[in-house]
């Protein structure tokens, strides 16, 4: 295992002692959006994982969901999601994770990825040119192969373009596949296509520290991960990640 690894590992099981140590707490809530909310334990996670990593890469960069730590000296850039899921997490629900990547800048080549939910105690992690792992084991997507068989999550923003644009892709994928789920964490969805729970997913807005762990632990998996810019909102990313067999690019 990297010291990057073993850096990504400490901050997300951290984190996530953290989160677990509120989730039955009273949760303190910094803002409150048409469709989401913003927790004081966003920011707490946020600030323990960016310490722990600059304790051990003091010149590294940190990319965060709550705010940037940029350092002019240094080609690695971690992104980081401190709390994937909060709508999840604050309404009680037990579907949430930290995310944690790591990218080299100055290829664009992504190192490591973690994802760690806290409540099920379960860790993926993968560094790149290695495989995938779930609590040490190593995973693989699965080889459902026909989209009959197949379970896909779908993903909404709430703006009205973002709604009809969904609607129809759903209204189309949902009579082709098994079940549909609409879980509340772009992290976990990519987790778990990459130990093949899940299939596919799809998402016409979402950001970088949302999936850059699990775009790496997809394809480490055997999966593939389309990313493009979103047409519908400026700065987010539009995704499309599936196990690798479905015919999923021709069925959307």
């Amino acid at each position: 295992m990297s010291l990057f690894l073993e850096t990504a590992i400490k901050a997300a099981k951290s984190a996530g002692q953290l989160l677990k140590e509120h989730y039955y707490k009273v949760k303190e809530v910094d803002s409150y959006e048409q469709y989401d909310i913003k927790l004081q334990l966003d920011v707490m996670s946020q600030n323990l994982i960016s310490e722990i990593i600059l304790q051990d890469h003091p010149e590294h960069s940190i990319i965060g969901e709550e705010g940037d730590s940029l350092s002019d000296h240094s080609k690695y850039h971690w992104i980081v999601d401190p709390i994937d899921g909060t709508v999840n997490y604050y309404y009680g629900i037990p579907h949430f994770c930290v995310s944690i990547a790591l990218k080299n800048a100055s290829n664009d080549e992504w190192l490591v990825g973690v994802i760690y939910d806290p409540m099920m105690d379960e860790l993926w992690a993968v560094e790149v040119g290695n495989k995938p792992t779930l609590n040490g084991k190593e995973i693989t997507t699965s080889q459902r192969s026909q989209m009959f068989e197949a379970v896909v999550t779908v993903g909404f923003s709430k703006s009205k373009e973002a709604m009809d644009t969904g609607f129809e892709r759903y209204r189309n994928i949902s009579t082709k596949v098994r079940k549909t789920r609409m879980m509340g964490s772009a992290a976990l969805a990519l987790a778990y296509i990459a130990c093949g729970r899940l299939d596919a997913y799809i998402e016409d807005t979402i950001s970088l520290w949302d999936i850059a762990a699990g775009k790496l632990l997809v394809e480490a998996a055997g999966g593939k991960v389309d990313l493009t810019d979103s047409k519908i909102q400026k700065g987010k990313l539009s995704i499309c990640s599936w196990n690798g067999n479905l015919p999923l690019k021709n069925n959307i």
